[in-house]
């Protein structure tokens, strides 16, 4: 479970004739991850695709661009029978592309049609309150037009130049369309340059601005009801015909696998080789899935993993069902490399437990678990079902520390000193007295009272994660490098560790002050010798990885603040004890809805960064590189098509 599935590296060899045969097993039993083949000068080519790769690859460009054009989308489907639906594949999709080729055309035409009436429509909205013909604005022999907006009255001005002059002015949106005599129009010209003049390009059309709108206008909500009934038959062809597009793209997409599989073979003029990996307990499978389909004509043989290949081998994550959706988190990081322990069963533990004590409230998560329960029983995305799953495992650990914290939506369930809790008759029990004045353990947890206990708590929680981190750094040094550089790079770490334990014992008088420093320098110099000079510059990370755990308690406590508060508004003041029921009970109500509803969101977001940090800093940084390849083996998992 720890550790990345065993893998082993197989060759295929076998004479050209059969790698068509060949290559259809290996895709159907889905195990072999083929290593790309490189050509390295030798007389090994990479293969040329098969024959009919390049008409399926045209038939799968057009079935994804109907796709693509009818918005048809992955959901889950009653499967079809491959030859069925290779049977009218072709029928099927010729007259798909055509009706769909009509139908893209003519809302081709009305989409550019209602652009230009949009474009028309702006055009001649600034003279919409000038009511004028249009026509009226050109074709004259000694009269200038001038239309355009101006920011300011200017038709003082143009009489001291003329008087032969003709002005419409929309003092609204401040256009005006002057006509002057020819020979003074660069006075007016400078006149209205004064004004900040823009000129607006004259539509050119006949008739008045108003009436020409109106007229418009209603083109406009023709042409949009014309698309929107395109648009209905093209929502009528996808319902007709999404089984048969998702069905023909996934049987033309393995088609296109198989056919350019070749290019990632290597071949010679009469056979082909076949680079690959697999798991080690799928090796006698894959023995047996070649030779039955080639009548043992191809030769599968295990090849030893040299010292070089190690870095390449493809990783296969070999935990349990209950851990795999936590390995989406170590895909985030990374995978392990083939010597690496795998940590995936380390944060299943670790995770939801430093979320859970972060959040730590019964309210939140039972909202959460159903919230993430509904989620996954209505979404059948592979992607969205082990998000929901870390969730949950994230709220069953918070609902454990809620019940320890004795918290619901921010309210303490119990009375603490005199204070009453939401349960009635529940009170806290006093159970041991703490180092710091005024806090006393008890049950429940009262976290806002015992806020240095839970600082020095969660350092120490700290400590033990990241210990738990040098311990697996220390085997995964062994298995890489040997014992030595195992005691030198990692167990240095808990050396020095002691050491700081005995230094304090020793100043609070219980052993010889002496004992701790040397254990200390003992540990330093194994770390010298395991990490070099970077170890001791190291050391003071202990300390600050060591303080980041606070964050466990500081963000738990805003959490808890923003609760109390949301409660205080709704309850406290705008809900006075004894008012009527009225207008001010519904808004309460809506306050402390809408800021729980905040609060709940806040609740996924920032003790899940938070706890990620953790993780992906503090812990993986004390044992794990990562870097893995993904195991992607040669075939296809089959959503909307089954073989019988």
């Amino acid at each position: 479970m720890l550790k990345p599935k065993q893998m082993s590296r197989a060759v295929i060899v076998g004479h050209k004739n059969i790698l068509e045969e060949t290559v259809d097993a290996l895709h159907k039993a889905n195990l072999f991850h083929i290593e790309d083949f490189n050509e390295d000068g030798s007389d090994l080519k990479i293969g040329k695709p098969f024959e009919s790769g390049s008409e399926v690859s045209k038939k799968l460009v057009k079935i994804r661009s109907i796709a693509s054009l009818l918005g048809v989308k992955d959901v889950a489907v009653e499967k079809q029978s491959p030859s069925e639906v290779c049977s009218q594949l072709d029928s099927s999709l010729d007259k798909l592309d055509n009706e769909l080729e009509v139908l893209a055309e003519k809302k081709h035409v009305l989409e550019n049609e209602l652009k230009e009436i949009g474009s028309s429509k702006k055009d001649l909205l600034p003279f919409i309150n000038i009511d004028l013909d249009l026509d009226l604005y050109r074709g004259y022999a000694n009269l200038a037009v001038f239309a355009g907006h101006v920011k300011e009255n200017v038709e003082p001005s143009i009489s001291k130049i003329t008087s032969s002059y003709e002005l419409y002015h929309d003092q609204h949106s401040g256009v005006v369309v002057l006509f002057v005599a020819k020979d003074k129009a660069s006075d007016v010209a400078e006149v209205l340059a004064g004004a900040s003049f823009k000129e607006l390009r004259v539509p050119v059309l006949s008739g008045v601005p108003s009436r020409l709108l109106a007229d418009i206008e209603q083109k406009e909500v023709d042409v949009t009801r014309k698309i929107e009934a395109i648009n209905t038959e093209i929502e009528a062809l996808k319902l007709k015909y999404a089984d048969f597009i998702l069905a023909s793209n996934e049987l033309l997409s393995i088609e296109v696998q198989k056919s350019e599989a070749p290019l990632r073979i290597a071949t010679t003029e009469s056979s082909f080789l076949i680079d690959g990996w697999l798991p080690t307990e799928q090796y006698a499978e894959l023995e047996r899935t070649v030779n039955a389909a080639t009548n043992g004509r191809a030769f599968v043989s295990d090849q030893e993993i040299t010292k070089p290949d190690i870095k390449k081998v493809p990783i296969e994550y070999n935990n349990p069902k209950v851990v795999s959706p936590l390995q989406e988190i170590m895909d985030l990081y990374g995978r392990p490399t083939y010597k690496e322990l795998d940590p995936s069963a380390l944060i299943f533990i670790t995770f939801p437990l430093l979320y859970g004590m972060i959040l730590g409230d019964i309210g939140y998560a039972l909202i959460l678990l159903v919230l993430a329960l509904a989620i996954k029983k209505i979404v059948s995305s592979d992607a969205i079902k082990p998000l929901m799953n870390i969730l949950i495992y994230c709220q069953v650990s918070t609902l454990f520390f809620g019940i320890l914290y004795g918290e619901f939506l921010g309210f303490p369930l119990a009375g603490y000193h005199g204070n009453p809790g939401l349960i009635p008759g529940f009170e806290t029990i006093d159970l041991l007295a703490t180092p710091f004045p005024g806090e006393v353990i008890g049950f429940p947890l009262h976290r806002t009272h015992l806020v240095m206990t839970f600082i020095v708590a969660t350092v120490i929680v700290g400590l033990l994660h990241l210990n738990l981190g040098y311990a697996v750094g220390f085997i995964n040094e062994k298995r890489k490098h040997g014992i030595s550089a195992a005691i030198f790079e990692k167990g240095s770490w808990f050396v020095v560790q002691f050491g700081i334990l005995l230094t304090v014992l020793g100043y609070l008088g219980m052993l010889p002050p002496v004992a701790g420093i040397v254990v200390f320098l003992i540990g330093v110099v194994m770390l010298v010798k395991g990490e070099g000079v970077k170890g001791p510059i190291e050391l003071p990370s202990l300390l600050s990885n060591s303080l980041s755990y606070t964050r466990i308690i500081a963000v738990g406590l805003s959490s808890i603040s923003i609760a109390s508060t949301v409660n205080l508004i709704a309850f406290g003041m705008i809900w006075p004890p004894g008012s009527p029921i009225g207008g001010m009970t519904i808004f309460a109500i809506v306050v402390f809805l809408f800021g729980h509803a905040l609060n709940t969101a806040l609740s996924i977001i920032a003790p899940g960064l938070h706890a990620l940090r953790l993780q992906y800093v503090e812990f993986f940084g004390k044992f794990y590189e990562g870097g893995g390849r993904k195991y992607d083996p040669f075939g296809y998992i089959r959503k909307y098509t089954e073989e019988k």
